[in-house]
């Protein structure tokens, strides 16, 4: 087996998984480019574990852990982003700034609104 072709496969997954963190703005397509790029590692490492012929198949053996540790990125990440899309009505990553740090004084995070009785509302 030529290891050209699945190491130009990979390359061009992980370019697209790049480009897909890079350029996009919903949450949730984040998300899916963060999963491509690891099937990228993941086809070069079981790639090289076939072309040098291992007899321990190591590299088979961390493709196992890392599609384990991808299941939980993205079952954590859905849950996040499910959250913050209930509370705040978006996905967009460049509208989520309530977590920032105030970067001056006209940045400070406004108090938030008093509920029940204020002092300029009467009842009758």
């Amino acid at each position: 087996m030529h290891l050209a072709y699945p190491a130009v496969l990979a390359v061009l997954l992980f370019c697209v998984g790049i480009y897909g963190v890079l350029a996009r703005r919903n949450a949730i397509l984040v998300l899916i480019s963060v999963e491509l790029m690891l099937n990228a590692v993941n086809l070069n490492l079981v790639a090289f574990d076939v072309w040098l012929r291992d007899t321990l198949h190591t590299g088979q053996a961390l493709t196992l852990f890392i599609i384990a540790v991808a299941a939980a990125e993205i079952g954590i990440g859905l849950a996040i982003v499910l959250l913050v899309h209930r509370n705040r009505g978006t996905a967009d990553i460049d509208r989520l700034r309530d977590l920032r740090e105030p970067e001056g004084p006209d940045d400070e995070p406004e108090a938030p609104a008093e509920q029940g009785h204020s002092a300029g509302r009467q009842t009758a």
